[in-house]
């Protein structure tokens, strides 16, 4: 299912995206990303060019840019232009399209983002079905130590999210953006067996899948080896989310502990990794995360990585 690119990108060019996860959408005054002036974001986006990202994915959890109006929306855009940045892709954060309470509304959300990634050349969206998060998860140092939202096992809530998420991939096919579902715990996408067999479900060319397995190896419980995980999901992989863990197992005791890592340094080998999906045809934009710390620098480290395991 992985589509090649007309392009030959190569390890100078392959677009590699700042995530914007490390700026809240809601600032310490209580005023919103989304009022901002063209200055206040290109002071933010500031942080990202000094580090030499050339692409960005203006991450939702950041802002909107789908519920900006078409004024606003071109001043972002001058932004972003004058910063030397292009957007390959747009994520998505915790807007379920079978969220008990406001499914619909994100339904309605998601085809927007769509209509703008169309309008403004990016070619794919990342999209989940994770909640929001729990009251324990918020209190917690790392949220996915704490019990979040466990999707639904009725077999009707299964088909109901297939069912839209197959509707956005037809209007996605017909605007040329692709979908990636992003895998997440206890989500239908929570492991590589259920993620594979729900984008089989939704069996529609524009919808293949986002490999975070870094979401999976992170948790506190067993989890199912990373490269058996790539092994099965490689085929489907389009935008893929990359970040890394150190992650210690106590066979006695059954202890997991786990703290995020520069993408080198942690428990997934993305050189088998990244090699395993090129073997299959990736030829997608990468998205480069972490949490904690300076992480938009780690980022930029987890970039420059990358770079070093691509074609020449």
């Amino acid at each position: 299912m992985t589509q090649k690119n007309k392009t030959a990108w190569n390890r100078e060019n392959w677009p590699i995206a700042a995530a914007m996860i490390q700026y809240p959408n809601v600032l310490p005054d209580g005023s919103s990303v989304q009022e901002q002036t063209a200055e206040q974001w290109a002071e933010t986006l500031s942080d990202v060019t000094e580090l030499g990202f050339t692409e960005l994915d203006p991450t939702d959890s950041w802002l909107r840019i789908a519920d900006l109006s078409p004024s606003r929306l071109d001043e972002f855009l001058s932004v972003t232009r004058a910063a030397g940045l292009s957007i390959p892709a747009i994520s998505t954060a915790r807007r379920s399209v079978i969220d008990p309470n406001h499914g619909a509304d994100y339904l309605r959300y998601l085809h927007r983002v769509i209509d703008t990634a169309a309008a403004i050349g990016a070619k794919e969206i990342a999209v989940g079905l994770s909640a929001p998060l729990s009251d324990d998860q918020k209190k917690a140092l790392w949220f996915w130590t704490a019990k979040g939202h466990v999707d639904s096992p009725d077999p009707a809530v299964w088909k109901l999210a297939v069912e839209r998420i197959r509707d956005l991939g037809q209007h996605a096919g017909s605007v040329g953006v692709t979908i990636s579902l992003e895998m997440y715990e206890d989500t239908y996408l929570g492991t590589a067996d259920s993620s594979v067999r729900f984008v089989e479900d939704v069996n529609h060319s524009a919808v293949g899948l986002n490999a975070d397995i870094g979401n999976l190896i992170r948790l506190h419980r067993p989890v199912e080896h990373w490269s058996e995980m790539m092994r099965k999901v490689a085929p489907f992989l389009r935008y893929w989310h990359v970040k890394n863990y150190i992650r210690d197992e106590d066979a006695v005791t059954g202890t997991v502990s786990t703290s995020p890592a520069p993408m080198e340094f942690g428990l997934i080998n993305y050189r088998q990794a990244i090699k395993t999906a090129l073997q299959h045809g990736f030829q997608s934009a990468f998205l480069v995360e972490h949490y904690g710390g300076d992480g938009l620098s780690v980022a930029a480290r987890n970039r420059d990585y990358i770079r070093t395991l691509l074609p020449r």
